[in-house]
């Protein structure tokens, strides 16, 4: 049994910088991708459209079989007039993320109202916004992992009501409450969908630091609900992977003072992973809505754009095979996501 797929496209990535990014960049295309959503929060973060630029040429360098869609830090550098400036120089987002929720996210917003004036200018010019879409802990508050994604949607909603036009994603649900929250918003709120929170509950991260991201996977009952929006085929929930690598030595070691790392790497092994998923949960043949049509419908690339990469990708059912536990080049390494466990698919690589 094999099932081929027009374009894939993932619509969250991180492809990090420097050395690192020489053993990441090409494990998009090993995953079966070839058009990616390239997150901006590097040290320091893509806050203009200059570096924005940059960092595309830095990427076409180690692999220019990829289309990456830039974006821009949200921060009190962008402006209107960057805005416009970044839209006509073809970048495609910008991504706010609250300060201190995610990794590299020290410069990140406290008051969305403050940036009304930048998103007016999306509005007008196209440009989608991206929302890490957890408010910051605060025990004072009652708010922690658990409950930041919740707490975060009156912003949404907010944002929402206030520039009705404006192309709005909401990243990396968890929550059966965010895939209600997105469902009663118009057809200008999108919503991405990790792999990993396909497949994780609270209790595989509580203690298992290979599986800690953020956002914490939540309860059963809110990975049913992801599970049943894409079996449902919304076309407002699509992919976005959320792959985020770090060295094991990251992932591996907590110390009383600094945590481990959050985020788990799942480029490599994305479309055969996915597809292992919702076959899993009888949604096979949704596959192609979630990974490729309706998130290039939401951000209007159709597959008739596709200026680089494979037209189709065809992945093949195989008996059970373990995923590789280590990527390495120089002395770079990294350690994927279902490290040792099995999965079902593969891509055809001569299809």
């Amino acid at each position: 049994m094999s099932i081929t797929i027009p374009a894939p496209a993932d619509f969250h990535v991180h492809l990090r910088q420097g050395d690192i990014s020489e053993l990441i960049v090409p494990h998009v295309r090993k995953g079966g991708f070839d058009l990616v959503y390239v997150m901006p929060n590097l040290k320091p973060p893509i806050t203009s459209t200059e570096r924005a630029l940059q960092y595309k040429t830095e990427l076409e360098k180690i692999d220019p079989n990829v289309d990456y869609l830039m974006t821009l830090y949200l921060s009190p550098e962008i402006t209107p007039e960057e805005i416009r400036k970044a839209s006509a120089a073809g970048i495609v987002g910008v991504k706010s993320y609250p300060r201190g929720v995610t990794t590299n996210s020290d410069g990140g917003i406290e008051s969305y109202e403050t940036y009304y004036p930048v998103f007016a200018a999306m509005e007008e010019v196209g440009m989608v916004l991206n929302l890490h879409g957890e408010v910051p802990s605060d025990p004072s508050s009652n708010i922690h992992v658990l409950n930041a994604e919740v707490q975060f949607i009156p912003h949404l909603f907010k944002i929402h009501q206030a520039f009705p036009r404006l192309r709005i994603v909401l990243e990396h649900a968890t929550t059966r409450a965010a895939v209600e929250a997105v469902k009663k918003c118009g057809p200008t709120v999108g919503c991405t969908i990790t792999a990993h929170h396909l497949a994780l509950i609270v209790d595989d991260w509580a203690g298992q630091s290979w599986n800690f991201c953020k956002p914490v996977a939540k309860y059963p009952d809110d990975r049913q609900a992801l599970q049943n929006v894409i079996k449902e085929g919304h076309p407002r929930f699509f992919l976005g992977s959320d792959s985020a690598p770090h060295p094991p030595e990251a992932k591996s070691t907590s110390t009383p003072t600094h945590a481990c790392a959050a985020g788990v790497y799942t480029s490599p092994i994305l479309l055969p992973f996915v597809a292992h998923l919702l076959e899993s949960f009888d949604a096979l043949d949704k596959l192609e809505g979630f990974v490729s049509a309706n998130g290039r419908a939401f951000y209007q690339r159709p597959y008739s754009s596709q200026k680089v990469g494979r037209d189709f990708v065809t992945i093949k059912k195989i008996a059970p095979r373990k995923v590789d536990e280590l990527y390495t080049l120089g002395e770079q390494k990294l350690v994927p996501f279902w490290a040792g466990k099995e999965v079902s698919w593969e891509i055809e690589e001569n299809a």
